[in-house]
């Protein structure tokens, strides 16, 4: 995952925005087809416009929503649990956003900003509470498996 985002963090302005605007193209496109609102491209085109920035924002949520999860069900299968997993987990992925947006600031085209390391830390924030809750529900089960007595 951390290659994955400094990959894409690698890429300059106009690549990245390219690929989030035919991202935004697609889902306008696939809309229009299936609720068949038969829209002209240029409407096309200003629609993918106008969702293009929620488009990039939701990619950096997910991008670090992943990350968490692979960064925070190693450790707590490993035994880092409660407070722990989510202090150290959230250190890592937290560290790497603003790793990450350093990083963009010496791509052309690029910068940094602590709205997107927030945005990424929302999402690492939600990846760590979904493994320790999906871990906690499904190991600690202490009467699962066994058969009750019976009195």
């Amino acid at each position: 995952m951390m290659c994955m985002i400094y990959l894409f963090s690698a890429q300059t302005g106009e690549v990245s925005g390219e690929l989030s605007y035919e991202i935004s193209y697609q889902l306008v496109e696939t809309k229009n087809e299936i609720l068949n609102t038969q829209l002209t491209l240029d409407q096309l085109s200003q629609q993918a416009h106008s969702i293009q920035y929620y488009v990039r924002k939701a990619a950096h949520l997910t991008e670090y929503f992943l990350l968490a999860i692979a960064v925070s069900f190693p450790l707590y299968v490993y035994g880092v649990r409660g407070i722990w997993l989510i202090l150290l987990s959230g250190a890592i992925c937290v560290g790497f956003a603003g790793f990450d947006e350093y990083h963009q600031s010496l791509v052309e085209g690029r910068g940094p900003s602590v709205k997107d390391v927030l945005i990424d830390s929302a999402g690492a924030g939600l990846g760590i509470l979904l493994v320790q809750a999906f871990c906690w529900s499904t190991l600690h089960q202490p009467h699962s498996g066994r058969k009750k007595k019976r009195p």
